[in-house]
């Protein structure tokens, strides 16, 4: 019924879990954000196990997974071949994809690759990154609905370069309140996330020092005129004060054929932990309908 364990992957071993109640239905894998971050927030997630398995995983270099020293592993190919080898090694032949955040860039990239992955019955776009230009401006937006003097200092540390300050911190805090999660306060097991969880190096390789400004490898990541090339059912989801824009995602969805678009009325960038229930029935119902 509960399985955790270590795969073998390039650059080292990945952890994963599966949640499995003994449904029949096809099994989602999980694909958390960062780059480098966990899937320790997703947990929620498990409860769509009373239908289906239920795989989530630690990316390598972050969570439970090896931590290697090797700064060339951190590309988003990497990532893309990582998913292959864990299915093959989890024999799962069939799957849905459900990606959030970053995890939608990887699963994007995935489903994108030549030839075409096998066995994918339906992809899940949660507050998704599938444009990182697109991603920049709609962030440089997002700063000007903010007080001018949060809006200063996040210009500020970016360019003296200290994003690793305090001030900084705190203007990114307002930031986050506003557009990542917007709960009064957390659920408890959130508040007790383990900060080592997060490997800020592979984050800084890919994306950057910065949430606004895009210097890492994945600067010029944009799959938009690939997405008509996703054929299998796909739901584009985001919060109505989400970081990922309801313009942005509807934009997406746009493109896509046999697509569907939802938003979370009451979330930001964190519907599975905003509004729990509500997400868990758009998810279970979008992936029973495909069914």
């Amino acid at each position: 019924m509960y399985e955790e364990g270590f795969v073998e992957v390039t650059g080292g071993r990945v952890w994963y879990q599966r949640f499995n109640e003994g449904a029949a239905g096809t099994p989602v894998i999980v694909l958390h954000g960062g780059p480098g971050s966990s899937c320790y927030s997703l947990q929620g997630l498990k409860d769509l196990a009373k239908d289906r398995p239920v795989i989530l995983y630690d990316q390598l270099g972050c969570g439970r997974s090896d931590r290697p020293t090797d700064s060339s592993l951190w590309h988003v190919d990497r990532f893309v071949e990582e998913l292959g080898q864990l299915r093959k090694a989890l024999n799962l032949q069939e799957v849905h994809i459900l990606g959030h955040s970053w995890g939608t860039t990887l699963a994007a990239a995935y489903c994108l690759m030549e030839p075409q992955p096998q066995g994918v019955k339906s992809v899940i776009f949660s507050s998704p990154c599938l444009s990182a230009p697109l991603w920049e401006q709609d962030q440089r937006r997002n700063l000007k609905t903010l007080p001018l003097d949060v809006q200063e200092t996040i210009k500020r540390c970016e360019e003296n370069g200290t994003t690793d300050s305090a001030e900084f911190e705190a203007a990114i805090e307002v930031f986050s309140k506003h557009f990542v999660n917007r709960l009064e306060r957390n659920p408890e097991w959130i508040e007790n996330r383990p900060r080592e969880y997060r490997n800020p190096e592979v984050y800084n390789i890919m994306w950057g020092p910065s949430e606004f400004t895009v210097k890492g490898n994945l600067k010029t990541f944009d799959c938009t005129e690939q997405l008509k090339n996703i054929t299998c059912p796909t739901l584009y989801t985001c919060g109505r004060y989400d970081e990922a824009t309801p313009d942005s995602t509807n934009y997406y969805s746009s493109l896509t054929p046999h697509s569907k678009f939802y938003v979370f009325e009451n979330s930001a960038h964190m519907p599975y932990i905003e509004e729990p229930e509500e997400y868990l029935r758009v998810i279970g119902d979008f992936l029973n309908s495909v069914e």
